[in-house]
């Protein structure tokens, strides 16, 4: 009787080890980035997955055109940020809309929360055209969630 309660007892646990949900697990190199900076008020993108790679651009303003010669992002940042960090501060327009488009003039975009972070790898996420963010993001702003329409936040 003992053998039988001790396979029962080890049947449940494997069975509860099934059904107990796994989480994803965020890269080293974003959170010691997110661990460094912490909520200093910017967004920042790199051309790298996991905040890794070339640092394209950091700031706590907006930038229209991430392909032009001025702003933080210049140049060669437009179309190749593959990680993205939103580490604004909360409250008012604490959302970073990324567009597919510069001047913010495309209704493709993709909204990061604050409390979302950082995005480790943009070729999981789309903008509202369905077009992948890796590598297409042209602009971007500061908005309140208000601004984003549903299924447009990115994780």
């Amino acid at each position: 009787m003992r053998k039988l309660t001790v396979s029962l007892a080890t049947l449940g646990i494997a069975a509860l080890g099934i059904a107990v949900p796994v989480t994803a697990h965020a890269g080293p190199g974003c959170n010691a980035n997110w661990n460094a900076h912490g909520r200093d008020g910017d967004v920042r993108a790199w051309d790298g997955t996991d905040c890794g790679g070339t640092l394209l651009g950091v700031t706590a303003g907006s930038d229209p055109s991430w392909g032009d010669n001025l702003g933080p992002f210049q140049g060669s940042d437009a179309n190749t940020a593959s990680s993205v960090m939103n580490s604004g501060f909360v409250g008012g327009k604490d959302v970073v809309a990324f567009y597919y488009l510069d001047q913010y003039n495309d209704t493709a975009y993709g909204c990061l929360l604050p409390g979302e972070k950082y995005v480790d790898d943009l070729s999981r996420d789309h903008f509202t055209n369905n077009r992948t963010m890796n590598n297409n993001i042209q602009s971007h702003t500061w908005v309140t969630s208000s601004a984003c329409a549903p299924g447009s936040f990115i994780s």
